[in-house]
């Protein structure tokens, strides 16, 4: 099968492969530049990447690679509710809390100045640090944004989760649209409607955002393997982008132990869960997982809820815990087969040669 699609030729990239983004800080340098050396498109999430540290990162990962990168945003940074609170809120939302950190023997927090970066003064920061590629997903950015991109060289790919979110990208003059399925593991980037009304699968999906754009389709969600990208680009797809078989390798950020679930035989099934961040994700139930769902309505907006969970799991991880971390996956992980990129990279070019 061709490996030489328009996507391809847009990103400028060797093989229809992308790494899918991670945000939460499990994204990695290293993780990145081993892709895109090796022929396929790294993606860095930078969501949680202050404005005035991104041209920093975007000098690290040039430094590990001269091949074609992604940085990635969340163009929506906050729900309702979510952009500031005011001490009586704070102290309201916090008992919910509360009993995890008194476990790990964690202080009362002070509530911070932002719980999430600004999205403008990070998207500011991206253009002048002209990544390759610009990914983004939750919402398209600005026409001045996307004019900027154009007229700065730098390529950009949209999540969509519906026909009608493909049809804003298109509208927008977005170069790549990525229509993520809900077999995808991590954060649904739905934006025009409530992530649980938007839930098409990656073989629907692929195929109705083709025949509706001119753009190059990138497909996403359920692909650990040579078979899933023959598959997404014979639906349609110029690429495919891979996510949970890039977080299970070595290089990733995330824990042994998260890697070691996904590589386990017990992961059979995963749900669609707000409890970690506010917004709706696909992960690995786990104890947090079970105690927070039955709050679910209790629960604060995006990203405030994340901003607390994250407190949890960086003193989870520091005892080598995975009860109390998000544990971020795929439909397809039991599918997994290797655990570093060569291996990866290798076998899925193997596939497609």
């Amino acid at each position: 099968m061709p490996s030489q699609t328009e996507a391809v030729r847009r990103l400028g990239i060797d093989y229809p492969i992308i790494q899918g983004p991670f945000g939460g800080g499990i994204s990695t340098v290293g993780l990145v530049s081993a892709v895109s050396n090796r022929g396929g498109l790294g993606s860095f999430g930078a969501h949680i990447v202050a404005p005035e540290e991104i041209g920093v990162l975007r000098k690290e990962i040039g430094a590990a690679t001269s091949a074609p990168f992604a940085l990635n945003l969340w163009v929506s940074d906050h729900d309702p509710g979510g952009l500031h609170l005011s001490q009586e809120e704070f102290d309201r939302y916090f008992p919910i809390f509360e009993p995890y950190f008194e476990e790990l023997g964690l202080e009362k927090p002070e509530p911070p100045e932002l719980y999430h970066y600004r999205f403008e003064e990070q998207a500011e920061a991206l253009l002048e640090a002209r990544p390759p590629v610009f990914s983004f997903v939750f919402g398209v950015p600005s026409a001045k944004v996307l004019a900027e991109c154009k007229q700065r060289g730098i390529v950009t790919a949209g999540a969509a989760t519906t026909i009608a979110e493909a049809e804003a990208l298109e509208a927008a003059g977005v170069d790549l649209i990525v229509a993520t399925g809900f077999e995808a593991g991590g954060h649904r980037p739905s934006f025009l409607a409530p992530a649980e009304e938007s839930l098409f699968g990656t073989l629907a999906l692929t195929q109705i955002i083709e025949r509706r754009v001119k753009v190059a389709v990138i497909a996403a969600g359920g692909i650990v393997d040579g078979r899933g990208v023959h598959a997404a680009l014979t639906l349609g797809a110029q690429a495919a982008q891979i996510g949970t078989a890039f977080l299970a390798c070595d290089e990733s950020g995330t824990t042994d132990a998260h890697r070691a679930l996904l590589h386990g035989d017990a992961i059979l099934e995963t749900a669609l869960s707000r409890s970690f961040t506010g917004r709706l994700a696909r992960v690995i139930p786990n104890r947090l997982y079970d105690e927070l769902l039955p709050r679910a309505a209790e629960l604060p907006p995006f990203p405030v809820q994340g901003w607390f969970v994250s407190r949890i799991k960086a003193a989870a991880v520091a005892a080598n815990r995975s009860d109390l971390i998000t544990l971020y996956s795929g439909q397809i992980a039991p599918n997994l087969k290797h655990r570093n990129v060569p291996d990866l990279m290798d076998a899925l070019l193997q596939d497609l040669s």
